[in-house]
């Protein structure tokens, strides 16, 4: 009994804080930081990984990477996000409508896809809903191709969470699932960080894993964010 609570406990973890609703995931307490009210406009889309689940908000990347675009006198403002944990694609496009945000953005940020793989979905429709989430990010980014960001899907794979899984059949699925935001991606001419190699160094390393045992820990996004920066800076030159 106590091993079926606690998988069913990691299953919820990975599939979304259920009782949180969308504009509690949006409203939550910000991190104790000020950012210039007049800075660049930041949108960060994704699922948990760009929400942050299970660090403080101020440890997730799109606040440590206005931070640290701050500190390379950058002025960034607070970053607009729409995400939620167990987002897929399709549910990310939903959500963008519904937000139905005004104006453009100098910063736009996507990563999306983990949950499509864990679930199970047919990766053809990943491919063709990413390609749309690919043409609202630049749309929102004013059609300026030097300003959306993609981040590839971390391996999930190598976290706790999958002790008794086939870790090496997870690895292939989310090297497909990276393989075509990849190819979309760079065939749109837009920037490709690829997080992915480093996330996999979690199997060793748990301060790379969040209290969960699922999600990255804010030392693992600083990483992310440490590829993201140099790019993000000499696009705004």
């Amino acid at each position: 009994m106590k091993r079926l609570n606690l998988v069913l406990l990691l299953i919820a973890a990975l599939m979304g804080c259920a009782n949180k609703t969308m504009q509690e995931i949006e409203t939550e307490t910000p991190p104790v930081i000020t950012y210039p009210q007049d800075g660049l406009r930041y949108l960060a889309l994704g699922d948990s990984y760009t929400i942050g689940e299970s660090v403080p908000a101020a440890q997730s990347f799109p606040y440590q990477l206005a931070t640290a675009l701050n500190a390379q006198q950058l002025k960034v403002s607070t970053p607009t996000i729409i995400a939620r944990t167990g987002w897929t694609t399709d549910e990310l496009i939903t959500a963008i409508k519904d937000k139905a945000l005004t104006g453009n953005y100098d910063i736009v940020t996507l990563l999306i896809g983990v949950n499509n793989q864990y679930r199970g979905y047919n990766i053809n429709t990943y491919r063709t809903e990413f390609i749309q989430l690919l043409n609202t990010a630049l749309g929102y980014a004013g059609g300026n191709k030097k300003h959306v960001f993609v981040v590839s899907i971390p391996d999930w794979g190598v976290t706790p969470f999958a002790n008794g899984r086939d870790r090496q059949q997870i690895a292939k699925e989310i090297d497909q699932y990276n393989a075509i935001n990849k190819e979309e991606t760079l065939k749109a001419g837009l920037s490709y960080t690829d997080i992915t190699p480093g996330s996999r160094n979690a199997l060793n390393d748990v301060s790379l894993v969040a209290g969960d045992g699922l999600h990255p820990s804010g030392k693992m996004y600083g990483e992310w964010v440490s590829k993201l920066v140099p790019g993000v800076v000499k696009s705004m030159n």
